[in-house]
């Protein structure tokens, strides 16, 4: 499955994905807003993940390409998250962009797609997305998707103390 919007393709991985992946995951600019940088091997095991349950369902979280430009600056797409909060389960549309893409509209324009997809595609009731409290470029993109701010909460799977453990709530349903 490949989404296309007028600039971008939301696309199954390739091996040659995985050393941009780690270089993004190395960033401390694009990793600032999560609990910490990962190595190449984690970097390779998530990318892993994420090609299987591709593989596995059909949809989410799909690499990020640059029509007739960048092979590789990201991903964005749908997933389910493996923790329990007061909002789970659900599906949760996100991204993560390397830094030379940002301040382009990419982010916006790959996840308007994968809501698309998620509400045409998979009939779903509902899409959230979430991110840390100092996240605000995340949450402005959140906005520009006509989601809804709805509370915060401590992310599970962070560690009390992590500055980065508190989180945002944003909600958006079809027909919005």
């Amino acid at each position: 499955m490949v989404l296309s919007t007028a600039r971008l393709r939301l696309r199954p991985w390739r091996e040659s994905d995985l050393a941009p992946f780690a270089a993004m995951n190395a960033d401390a600019r694009v990793m600032e807003h999560f609990p910490a940088l990962l190595a190449r091997e984690e970097s390779d095991a998530m990318a892993r993940r994420i090609m299987a349950r591709l593989e596995s369902q059909g949809w989410g979280l799909w690499a990020l390409e640059v029509a007739g430009g960048e092979p590789f600056i990201g991903f964005a797409g749908l997933a389910t998250p493996a923790f329990e909060e007061y909002f789970t389960p659900c599906t949760e549309v996100g991204w993560r962009l390397a830094r030379d893409a940002w301040g382009h509209g990419y982010a916006t324009e790959a996840a308007r797609a994968a809501v698309a997809f998620g509400f045409g595609n998979l009939g779903l009731a509902e899409i959230v997305s979430f991110t840390a409290t100092t996240n605000t470029r995340s949450m402005a993109v959140m906005e520009r998707l006509g989601m809804r701010r709805d509370g915060e909460f401590d992310h599970p799977r962070i560690a009390e103390g992590n500055p980065v453990r508190r989180h945002v709530l944003y909600r958006l349903g079809p027909g919005r």
